[in-house]
């Protein structure tokens, strides 16, 4: 089964969707006329949608690999130092991106530094095996594509909690209920694996 087969498989069935939801929860969360980094931002999808709904945000990004056409500018970083200075931005989002990184708890003190409010992180909840199974074939499917990195760092809720809690930051709302994936696909892929943590700047 090829990468590219996948890709367009995915594309067709899986991203459009996903985009379009995270866009609108995330939106709802966003202050107004709020400067906003996204770290990991790929090509920019998600992010360009705050701005389509939104014409209050300005919205730049960063990654480690920067594709060549983004629907938002986007500058390349080494995936541990965020390239702004302190409290460059009202928001910081990591919108799935943390459990690609080695170091999560060194990318959410980075963003807590440039971040003058928020930090704003999309992930996933991974309780036991068959959690862990199911997020690494997502994953797999979703990003061997586009040569992503795939460590596979998932973590628990507590886990989670812990990690922020290191870093000084503080959650002020979480979402649970996020629709990710239309019927039946969400019996196997949605089931509360996928988390929005908005979270305070101490």
């Amino acid at each position: 089964m090829s990468k590219s087969w996948l890709g367009r498989a995915h594309a067709t069935l899986i991203f459009a969707r996903r985009a379009q939801i995270l866009s609108t929860a995330i939106c709802n969360l966003l202050p107004p006329d709020a400067a906003i980094l996204d770290v990991g931002s790929g090509d920019g999808t998600i992010a360009y949608f705050w701005r389509e709904r939104r014409s209050d945000l300005k919205v730049e990004g960063i990654d480690i690999l920067v594709r060549p056409e983004t629907k938002i500018p986007v500058r390349a970083f080494d995936g541990r130092t965020i390239p702004y200075d302190d409290r460059s931005f009202d928001v910081v989002s990591f919108i799935d991106v943390l459990h690609h990184a080695d170091d999560a708890e060194q990318l959410l003190r980075e963003a807590r530094r440039v971040s003058r409010n928020w930090v704003i992180v999309k992930d996933h909840f991974a309780e036991n095996t068959w959690d862990r199974v199911t997020l690494a074939l997502m994953d797999w499917v979703g990003n061997a594509p586009h040569g992503v990195s795939l460590p596979y760092n998932y973590r628990s809720r507590d886990q989670w909690k812990s990690a922020f809690k290191t870093v000084g930051l503080a959650e002020a709302k979480i979402e649970l209920e996020i629709p990710l994936y239309p019927f039946p696909l969400n019996w196997v892929f949605g089931r509360g694996l996928h988390f929005i943590s908005l979270l305070t700047v101490g």
